[in-house]
């Protein structure tokens, strides 16, 4: 069985729909696929590095300069791959 590779985002996701009790935990394992020890590890992880987050107030402003210039850049690099395909054509 291929594992799959789970972002931050979306370990998240779950991990918050399962703590919301909307839907039984065996069910949320079962629709995604996982383990329910699995879910428990990424709660636990949520748990123990959540206060992390408020300790420095959100991302700082070389994180968010960083974020900002990745962003910029994979634009720019989506715009020359267009320009290198049409200019193949």
């Amino acid at each position: 069985m291929k594992r799959r590779k789970w972002t931050g985002r979306e370990k998240l996701s779950i991990v918050i729909e399962g703590l919301k009790g909307g839907v039984p935990l065996g069910e949320l394992c079962a629709k995604y696929a996982i383990s329910q020890t699995l879910f428990y590890r990424w709660r636990d992880q949520l748990f123990e590095q959540g206060e992390k987050i408020f300790e420095n107030g959100g991302p700082s402003k070389t994180e968010e300069r960083l974020r900002m210039e990745n962003e910029k850049l994979k634009a720019m690099v989506g715009e020359l791959t267009m320009e290198l395909k049409k200019s193949e054509f």
